[in-house]
């Protein structure tokens, strides 16, 4: 099934406030264009549902919009930060780790949908995070100033997600 918003006319950015007026309609679509794949895909991952994603992803650009008529991807990146931490209860780390299992040859029987279906799994804090980091490639640094943690806490928060899906996708390969 096919996203609706991301088959909207790239001139239909009705939902960007009017006040964006002093910027070029040209300069929205561009910023719209540069940062949407980024964020619905963070919000589809925190979500797990299309049209919750669409929501999230319609919310970011508003509210990024409303703080600065030409945002960056960090202060778009902070918008979606702001509207998840509402929506889903991102907080502090759940570090729950205790004794890690040796996990042997998942390698070899893991397929794609075994890690999606752990991804998914993850703590809403945890998930973000692998997100940030291993998926779009932030440094720990823009990650830790994003959640509003240390880089020490997004590391360790990190260490906990790849732990977590590494125990996930052995249960489900065996």
């Amino acid at each position: 099934m096919a996203s609706t918003l991301q088959n909207v006319a790239i001139s239909d950015l009705s939902f960007i406030p009017a006040f964006t007026a002093t910027t070029s309609i040209e300069r929205c679509k561009s910023i719209y264009e540069e940062n949407r794949h980024r964020i619905y895909a963070f919000a589809f991952w925190m979500t797990n549902s299309e049209l919750e994603a669409e929501h999230l992803l319609e919310a970011t650009f508003v509210r990024a919009f409303a703080e600065n008529s030409t945002p960056t991807s960090a202060q778009i990146d902070d918008a979606l930060i702001a509207i998840l931490r509402w929506e889903c209860s991102i907080g502090p780390l759940t570090l729950k780790s205790g004794e890690v299992k040796q996990i042997l040859n998942v390698r070899e029987n893991t397929k794609r949908v075994h890690l999606e279906l752990a991804v998914v799994q993850l703590p809403a804090t945890e998930k973000l995070i692998f997100l940030m980091h291993d998926v779009e490639g932030y440094e720990h640094a823009r990650v830790a100033r994003a959640l509003g943690i240390s880089a020490d806490e997004s590391k360790r928060g990190l260490h906990e997600a790849r732990l977590r899906i590494r125990e996930l996708v052995a249960e489900m390969v065996w």
